[in-house]
C-alpha cells in the first residue's frame, strides 16, 4: 500500500525544515552488517561478528583475553582488506608485541594514549564522526580518569562523575554511530574494554558474589551487545622429560546482551599465547579448525553416526580424531565447512531459502 498524500507531505515538509533524511522509509534503511573477529565460535553467537555503526562492551575479569579479542578483531579484517583502519584508545599501555604476535599491521592502527576521561570521547566522538576509522578500541574504561576527579585530593569523594560522562558520551556518539540509512557512509564499530567488579552491598547467593562494571547503569542500554570472555581452563604441552608447559587457555564467550539475534549464547575457542611446536601452533593463534568441526557437527554439515563422521557423499572418517587431522590438512575443505556452517547459522540466510 502506498503513502497516502498527507504522508508525503508531511515527509517532504520535515526533511525541509531539518534536512534531507530526517524522515524516511523504514523499507530504504540498510543493515549495516557485521565486523567478523575471525574467531568461528564467537563469531556464531555474535550472529556474525560485532555490529557495524553501533558500540559493543567487551567484559572479564584480568588475564580472560578481552584485548585479545579485540586484537584478534583487528587482525583478521585487516588481512581481509589493506585500508582497514582501527583507532585504539590507549588508557593503558599499547602492547605493539602482543598486537603483531596477533597478526596485526601496527602500520594501520592509530594509536591515542590518554587515561583523560573526556579527552579520550571526545576523540572517540570526533573520529566517528569524521568516518576515517573502521573500529574504534577502547582499552579499558576502568583506567580512565575523569577530569573532576583528577583534580581533587586523594582523600576527597569524586563518585558518579565518570557514570555521568558515559551517559552522555553515549548520547552524543549516538547520532555519529547510529545506524546508516544509505550505503554511502563509512560504517564504524565501536568496542569498549571493560573489567567485572564486586557489587557493593550485594550479598553472596550459592557462593557467588554478584558483578557489575563500571560506568553506571545507563550504559548497558547504550551498547547493542555486551560480551563476557572468560578463562575456562589452562592449555598445557609435554615438555622432554615428563614435564609440561603452559602454553595457552581456552576462552569462554557469552553473549550478555546481543540485540542482532538472541543473547545468553556461549561458545569456547583454544587460544596458544606460546609456541606449541608438539600440538602444531604458533603463538597468537586460535584453533579455528576445532572449532570448525564442533559447530560443523552441530549443524549436522558434517553428519554423525557412531564413531564415523561424514561431510557429503564421499569424505568419511573413524573417530574424531581421524577427521580433525584430514582437515587440518585440507585449506580448500575448511573454507567448503566454513561457508557450509555460516549459512546454516545464519536464519535470515534460512528464510530466504524457504521463500
Amino acid at each position: 500500500m502506498a503513502l497516502t498524500d498527507e504522508a508525503v507531505a508531511l515527509m517532504a515538509r520535515i526533511n525541509r525544515q531539518y534536512g534531507e533524511g530526517s524522515l524516511v522509509l523504514a523499507s530504504s534503511l540498510m543493515d549495516s552488517g557485521q565486523l567478523p573477529t575471525g574467531i568461528l565460535s564467537l563469531d556464531l553467537i555474535l550472529g556474525g561478528g560485532f555490529p557495524r555503526n553501533q558500540w559493543s562492551e567487551v567484559i572479564g575479569m584480568e588475564g580472560s583475553g578481552k584485548t585479545t579479542v579485540c586484537h584478534q578483531t583487528v587482525a583478521y579484517n585487516q588481512r581481509r582488506s589493506e585500508d582497514f583502519v582501527t583507532l585504539w584508545i590507549a588508557a593503558e599501555a599499547y602492547d605493539s608485541d602482543q598486537a603483531k604476535m596477533l597478526g596485526v599491521n601496527t602500520a594501520n592502527v592509530i594509536v591515542h594514549a590518554t587515561n583523560r576521561m573526556e579527552e579520550a570521547f571526545q576523540v572517540m566522538i570526533d573520529a566517528a564522526r569524521a568516518r576515517a576509522v573502521d573500529l574504534i578500541v577502547l582499552d579499558s574504561y576502568p583506567a580512565l580518569v575523569p577530569d573532576g576527579e583528577a583534580e581533587k585530593d586523594m582523600d576527597e569523594a569524586s563518585m558518579t562523575l565518570g557514570a555521568r560522562l558515559v551517559g552522555k558520551f553515549f548520547r552524543k556518539i549516538g547520532k555519529e554511530t547510529g545506524k546508516a540509512i544509505s550505503g554511502t557512509q563509512r560504517p564504524v564499530t565501536g568496542l569498549i574494554i571493560n573489567q567485572w567488579r564486586e557489587k557493593i552491598g550485594a550479598r553472596a547467593m550459592h557462593g557467588q558474589v554478584p558483578k557489575t562494571t563500571p560506568g553506571g547503569l545507563a550504559k548497558n542500554f547504550a551498547y547493542y551487545c555486551r560480551l563476557e570472555v572468560a578463562r575456562a581452563e589452562w592449555i598445557d604441552e609435554a615438555r622432554p622429560g615428563k614435564g609440561k608447559a603452559r602454553v595457552g587457555q581456552v576462552c569462554k564467550f557469552k553473549t550478555i546482551k546481543n540485540k542482532q539475534i538472541a543473547g545468553q549464547k556461549v561458545s569456547q575457542s583454544d587460544y596458544y599465547f606460546e609456541d606449541a611446536a608438539a600440538l602444531g601452533f604458533r603463538a597468537g593463534e586460535f584453533d579455528t579448525v576445532k572449532d570448525l568441526i564442533t559447530w560443523s557437527v552441530y549443524y549436522d554439515v558434517v553428519a554423525r553416526r557412531g564413531a564415523y563422521f561424514s561431510y557429503g557423499e564421499e569424505l568419511r572418517w573413524k573417530g574424531k580424531e581421524e577427521m580433525l587431522s584430514a582437515i587440518r590438512e585440507d585449506a580448500d575443505l575448511q573454507d567448503a565447512l566454513t561457508a557450509a556452517v555460516l549459512q546454516a547459522a545464519d536464519p535470515r540466510q534460512r528464510e530466504l531459502e524457504a521463500a
